[in-house]
């Protein structure tokens, strides 16, 4: 039986989800973001559609899912929401698909650095244990008085931090020994 404190609690965690990030919580993770060190795990800008069409080709990004007119303004759009907020970004990697390298550029930044190790496994799902591992220790040594920015795809994401994320979201984690916390998210 729901109680009335319960059934509050759960009216205003809904009435909170349909507001806009920027409504809400997530000024201390902006915050956090102006101190530093800290590092930002990012799904590309809007892609529509799941996966890639048959035929993909790394180096050919008209085999791709690409980023639409809109991904393009929402990448464009959160970079220049991290300059107003004198965000410092100390370094910049992204998978090598051309939806996440095209996020990144988008956001200017800094110098993007395609790597490997961020790059999706939806199709190879062999590769998961490795590129994760592989993440997670460069997460957790990143050291710097500015922030990494990690663009990358869903199902990395999910891997690393446990929890789903949609189309330029963002979770922020602090680097620990070994290990990272979770500080916050962000979304357009």
């Amino acid at each position: 039986m729901l109680t009335l404190r319960t059934l509050t609690f759960t009216l205003l965690v809904v009435i909170l989800g349909m507001l806009p990030i920027n409504a809400y919580a997530n000024e201390s993770t902006w915050q956090a973001l102006q101190e530093g060190g800290l590092v930002i795990l990012m799904r590309h800008a809007l892609a529509p559609g799941i996966g890639d069409p048959a035929g993909f080709e790394l180096s050919q990004c008209g085999t791709q899912r690409n980023l639409s007119a809109q991904g393009r303004a929402q990448a464009e759009a959160i970079g220049r929401s991290f300059r107003e907020r004198d965000v410092p970004i100390a370094a910049v990697y992204s998978s090598r698909w051309c939806r996440a390298l095209e996020t990144a550029e988008l956001m200017a930044l800094g110098r993007v650095e395609p790597t490997p190790w961020l790059d999706s496994f939806f199709r190879q799902r062999s590769e998961r244990d490795a590129r994760t591992q592989t993440a997670r220790e460069q997460i957790t040594a990143w050291q710097s008085p500015g922030n990494l920015l990690l663009v990358t795809h869903q199902v990395n994401i999910t891997a690393l931090a446990g929890g789903a994320v949609s189309s330029g979201e963002m979770i922020v984690v602090r680097p620990l020994a070994g290990s990272f916390q979770v500080v916050g998210r962000l979304s357009d």
